[in-house]
């Protein structure tokens, strides 16, 4: 099994920034991918950002140029920084991890974007 707990989420005014953070634990394995995904009520969950162990990222249309995702392996921690924030970008946001055909979760936190 492998916990993953986020943290980070909060209220921020358009165009401000927030970090958020993953930190895994568990039976990782030595090969996974991360992601952080997000999902606002009455919509399916969508991604957000992937990052493979080795540093291979790839991110959704609407988060080039203003995320980045980023995994320290060594303390099992994955980010996602945000900058350029709007109010669409309101959205519970998951981390996720993927090793050996098996998807785990995060519990979610809330960003929520409005002045």
């Amino acid at each position: 099994q492998v916990q993953l707990v986020e943290s980070g989420g909060g209220l921020v005014q358009p165009g401000g920034s927030l970090r958020l953070s993953c930190t895994v634990s568990g039976s990782i394995a030595r090969h996974y991918v991360r992601g952080w995904y997000r999902q606002v009520p009455g919509s399916q969950r969508e991604l957000v950002a992937l990052v493979s162990n080795g540093g291979s990222a790839s991110y959704a249309d609407f988060a080039k140029g203003r995320f980045t995702i980023a995994s320290d392996n060594g303390a099992n921690t994955m980010y996602l920084q945000m900058n350029n924030l709007k109010p669409e970008d309101t959205a519970v946001y998951y981390c996720n991890q993927v090793q050996g055909g098996d998807f785990y979760w995060g519990q979610g936190t809330q960003v929520t974007v409005s002045s």
